[in-house]
């Protein structure tokens, strides 16, 4: 199939797509938000006044449903290389958090709170290479799973997207050496055809 019919198909599919089209009426960034609401229906592990730190923010689906769970007395803290345009009870900073002086701001903005929720749905802009993907996307979650470390809660909860391959099972162990409890979730709002997944992981091990 020609790049130009790739590129058709997509956007009919989007068009067709009952997520992108409900997250147009209700307001939300992105599809990506019904993901996460998804994962907390289930999960349960926003609560009002909670801290959040949402790594890889924009365009601000999943900062918008943190912000919209944990009520007025929470907090959101979110990071991007890309800006994120203005969210109620979202503080952001621009920049990569893998950054030393990016990771500073947050961790200023921290202070001596640690975080109730990390969580992280990035991923890499995609190369066609497999094996290249695959290494950039493990490293994207190993570093979200390092700074998860720095601040999260021993009661907290870690949030990574994740994809099925080789290098899927070296995160799930690396997770479950610094949590009491690792899941695997698919939400419905995930694209059949897509290789992402979730690890939802609980009981930090300090």
């Amino acid at each position: 199939m020609s790049r130009g019919k790739r590129n058709r198909s997509w956007i009919r599919e989007r068009q067709r797509d009952e997520y992108v089209q409900s997250a147009k009426r209700v307001g939300y960034r992105s599809r990506a938000a019904y993901k996460l609401i998804q994962l907390d229906e289930r999960d349960r592990f926003f609560k009002r006044g909670y801290l959040v730190v949402d790594l890889g923010a924009a365009p601000g689906g999943w900062s918008q449903v943190a912000a919209s769970r944990i009520g007025d007395n929470g907090r959101v803290l979110a990071v991007d290389l890309l800006p994120l345009a203005p969210l109620a009870g979202v503080e952001f900073i621009q920049g990569d958090f893998l950054d030393d002086s990016v990771a500073n701001r947050l961790r200023s903005l921290l202070g001596a709170a640690r975080a109730d929720v990390v969580m992280s749905d990035m991923a890499p802009n995609i190369s066609g290479i497999r094996d290249a993907d695959q290494a950039r996307a493990l490293d994207l979650a190993l570093g979200a799973l390092t700074f998860a470390e720095e601040v999260i809660k021993p009661s907290g909860t870690f949030v990574v997207k994740a994809f099925h391959g080789e290098s899927m099972q070296e995160l799930m162990d690396e997770v479950r050496r610094k949590f009491a409890s690792v899941a695997i979730r698919k939400p419905g709002a995930s694209r059949d055809r897509s290789r992402e997944i979730y690890l939802l992981a609980r009981g930090y091990s300090v």
